[in-house]
């Protein structure tokens, strides 16, 4: 039987058609509903966001760095300088192969080991899309190559910066110092935000002391770029505030004439203004050029620089300490004055050697047979050991270090400089904390000669000097004597007011302690230095012993040469005597004498600086007839008593 056919039902099919039609057409209003509030969501709703996304797709912020604050003398002249420079940076995450990048782009650009080394360094302390300098001050060459490859390095571009340099190279790398890269150990304590875009940090000298001051605060600009991300127009530009301008109270000529003394012999001088502590010059011999640190220095010149036999990257001024020999003993008879145990007309008899009650052992004085019967004036003209031993002695070393201490021996003098050296200044307590060890007399008498355990700077002599010169007021000495905020900006002075009370209770014992200083260099140790020049002149002379020494050390007859070898040669000196303007402090690591090696230092800065006020520099007159070679003026010898008294 055939299967009966079914009939249709066309009211059924439409009531099953309508609902199926009703349902996709609910689903079709469904889905526009919640297209449509997806729309709304991200047009209306989370408008501004998107806007802002889709726009830094589009436009990008770059960091401008700001201006390194330029550094002038106290004349104006331009010590360090901002010159223009192009250099070669990289965006790590537009480089699809930063090891192929770098093993190709040597080959348009050179590549020092040192370049590549750093640039890997910084890599990994970049933030995402910061340019990370590759290679520093292009030359034209480099930039011409570069340009014709451009296209084969996405993500590398030639960009140009303000770069430091020194006018004046050596002549004052060991004060203003330099500045160098930014390196990893930097990025880990400079403030991110502010140092964005900076290539370079302050190292040393001024450059480091004021880094702050100098560096200012960055700016920036958004920039609409393409999709290579490459720069099509600044939409938008915040410019940076640049650094402080500085004024130093170095004069550049003064300091031309200080470096210029030396002939390259290995020392250092200083000269500040005691009415203000204003430092007015300072040089250590000797020196290096600092433009050689700014973008990298090599590693063969930095090693040159380090292992030179005269240590040219050292700062003795600052740093070097030394025996200060009798240059200490003006100071120490105005203690004697003002503690009460000398009275300026009190003697004492130099017979050639000094004993302590119950030795047999002596120590000698600087001229064989002595120099008879000598007051204070005497003393400190002829530079008498005699009457110091025993001063030192009456004094004790307690007063004595105490009375040392005040003019800022064995401390930092608080220069605006970092990285000071305290120097040593003999005590009983410096002794225990170093060797566990009683203070014996013989180490009391051997101080008051600026010997023994003694060690100063050339600046904590020339700030001592300062404070004696300045009436006995202290003040720290100061680099730094004005700011500016831009060159049209006027300039803002630094003060630099007294750090206490004067040091000295009658006026008198200071005349007498300017008289005797006047008589080194009209009669004593340090005459024949100063003839014919124009202002009257207070100083004092210091020969420190370098080594142990026998009796046969100080025969006459030994040459210069040998005897420069086993000596400091210090002078100090400051003028005019009666109202100082300034007091010179010159150390020759190697000198025979320190009148005859380091007095013409002293004058050749006084000299420079009597120019500066508009008088003539004098010429030296040739005494009649050349005396014979000053002893010098530390003992000729230092036995150790049986009880250990003497100093080692």
């Amino acid at each position: 039987m055939k299967k009966r056919r079914a009939l249709k039902d066309p009211r059924g099919e439409a009531a099953l058609f309508q609902r199926r039609s009703l349902v996709g057409f609910a689903l079709i209003v469904l889905g526009l509903v919640a297209l449509s509030g997806r729309f709304f969501y991200l047009q209306v709703m989370r408008h501004d966001e998107f806007v802002t996304r889709s726009e830094n797709n589009r436009v990008k912020p770059k960091v401008i760095p700001p201006a390194r604050g330029l550094i002038y003398d106290r004349n104006g002249v331009l010590l360090a300088d901002n010159v223009p420079a192009f250099r070669l940076e990289v965006v790590p995450e537009q480089v699809p192969d930063m090891k192929a990048m770098l093993a190709q782009i040597g080959s348009v650009v050179p590549m020092d080991p040192d370049d590549l080394a750093d640039f890997r360094k910084r890599l990994k302390q970049s933030r995402r899309f910061e340019s990370v300098p590759l290679k520093m001050h292009l030359s034209e060459d480099d930039i011409a190559r570069f340009a014709i490859n451009r296209w084969r390095f996405p993500g590398v571009d030639v960009v140009p910066y303000l770069t430091r340099h020194y006018p004046y190279g050596g002549l004052f790398a060991h004060v203003i110092g330099y500045v160098g890269r930014i390196d990893a150990d930097d990025l880990k304590r400079l403030d991110p935000d502010r140092y964005q875009g900076t290539s370079h940090v302050g190292r040393s000298g001024i450059e480091r002391s004021y880094e702050d001051v100098l560096h200012g605060t960055p700016g920036y600009e958004l920039v609409e770029v393409n999709a290579d991300g490459r720069t099509q127009r600044v939409l938008e530009t915040h410019p940076p505030v640049p650094g402080k301008n500085l004024y130093l109270s170095i004069d550049v000529r003064i300091q031309k004439a200080a470096m210029a003394a030396f002939d390259g012999r290995a020392g250092s001088a200083v000269a500040i203004d005691p009415r203000n502590g204003h430092v007015l010059a300072m040089v250590s011999v000797p020196s290096f050029d600092p433009n050689l640190f700014v973008n990298g220095i090599s590693s063969a010149d930095y090693k040159a620089l380090t292992t030179a036999p005269d240590k040219p990257l050292y700062n003795r001024a600052l740093r070097g300490v030394y025996p200060p020999g009798s240059t200490v003993k003006p100071f120490l008879a105005l203690g004697g004055l003002a503690y009460g145990v000398r009275k300026p007309e009190d003697t004492v008899v130099s017979t050639g050697e000094f004993c302590l009650p119950g030795q047999s052992r002596c120590y000698r004085d600087d001229k064989r047979g002595g120099d008879g019967v000598v007051d204070m004036v005497e003393a400190i003209e002829k530079s008498t050991n005699t009457y110091f031993y025993k001063l030192a002695l009456d004094l004790g070393i307690d007063r004595l270090s105490d009375w040392m201490g005040r003019f800022g021996f064995g401390k930092k003098t608080g220069i605006d400089l970092e990285g000071e050296e305290n120097g040593i200044l003999p005590s009983r307590e410096w002794k225990q904390e170093h060797s566990h060890q009683p203070w014996y007399p013989g180490e009391t008498i051997i101080a008051g000669i600026g010997q023994g355990y003694w060690a100063v700077t050339p600046l904590q002599l020339a700030h001592a000097l300062s404070i004696l010169a300045g009436h006995g007021i202290p003040r720290a000495p100061k680099l730094v004597m004005a700011t500016q905020n831009g060159v049209d900006a006027p300039k803002v002075p630094v003060p630099n007011p007294p750090t206490g009370p004067s040091l000295v209770s009658d006026p008198a014992h200071l005349d007498v302690i300017k008289q005797g200083m006047e008589a080194v260099v009209t009669g004593g140790t340090g005459a024949k230095q100063f003839i014919g020049f124009p202002l009257v002149v207070a100083g004092k002379s210091g020969t420190a012993e370098r080594f142990s020494r026998t009796t046969s050390a100080y025969d006459t007859n030994k040459n210069t040469a040998y005897l420069a070898s086993r000596h400091r040669a210090w002078f100090e000196a400051f003028t005019p005597a009666d109202d100082p303007k300034i007091s010179v402090v010159a150390m020759l690591e190697a000198g025979a004498w320190g009148a005859e090696a380091s007095g013409p230092i002293v004058r050749t800065i006084m000299e420079a600086w009597l120019a500066t006020q508009g008088g003539a520099p004098a010429k030296p007159q040739p005494p009649a007839a050349s005396p014979a070679p000053t002893p010098p003026d530390v003992p000729e010898d230092v036995p150790v008593p049986a009880d250990g008294g003497a100093t080692p």
